[in-house]
């Protein structure tokens, strides 16, 4: 799991069904997390907005932390930061 901050939004009128009516953000991981990653887009069922900090989840994680186990998710926000202390 990452911390990272919702950065922007995407739009995708054509998608699998089993996306249909999901909301997708564009997160930036936050200082010592970004790894090779500068962005990622990840499916948002919390309702996080842009500037928020949030948690994501990746991988097989994404899928059951959303509630889609069956669908084509590989980043999922979980939950959204209150404090991130140290991790700027």
């Amino acid at each position: 799991m990452i911390v990272g901050k919702v950065t922007g939004s995407i739009v995708s009128t054509r998608k699998m069904d089993n996306l249909i009516g999901n909301k997708f953000m564009i997160v930036e991981p936050v200082g010592v997390m970004n790894g090779e990653a500068k962005q990622l887009v990840a499916i948002d069922n919390i309702g996080a907005g842009i500037g928020e900090y949030v948690l994501v989840a990746q991988g097989s994680a994404a899928r059951i932390g959303c509630g889609m186990p069956e669908a084509p998710v590989d980043a999922a926000i979980v939950g959204i930061v209150d404090d991130i202390g140290k991790l700027r």
